[in-house]
């Protein structure tokens, strides 16, 4: 399977998706437009080892609710990755057995050069 999770109004999602075209039996999924299931979310912290290393520290909401002051559980990164889509640090590839998390220059060329295999 090769998806990404992605937000489609993000200016660096949409760069990393131009750089990673063309590719074949790619499925999208706008995280904003469709929610992330129960089920995908388990499915990428599997792959990732834990919900906090698909959560995203950059969120407005983060320091807004002063989470950045408490100490969270991994039961604590899932319920609020499962409740707002900024939690979830973008863009989410996987490509078949693997997982790309987040827009580093260095993940992004991984995660194409997976595709691209």
């Amino acid at each position: 399977m090769k998806k990404i999770y992605h937000l489609g109004t993000c200016n660096t999602c949409q760069r990393i998706l131009k750089e990673l075209q063309p590719v074949n039996d790619l499925k999208l999924q706008d995280i904003k437009t469709k929610n992330i299931t129960e089920s995908q979310l388990n499915e990428m912290k599997g792959l990732a080892g834990s919900y906090e290393a698909l959560f995203s520290r950059r969120a407005r909401l983060y320091r807004e609710k002063g989470l950045h002051e408490k100490e969270l559980s991994e039961t604590d990164y899932k319920n609020l990755i499962l409740k707002h889509y900024t939690f979830l640090k973008r863009p989410v590839i996987i490509v078949n057995d693997q997982i790309f998390i987040g827009n580093s220059k260095k993940t992004a060329a991984w995660a194409r050069e997976a595709l691209q295999d």
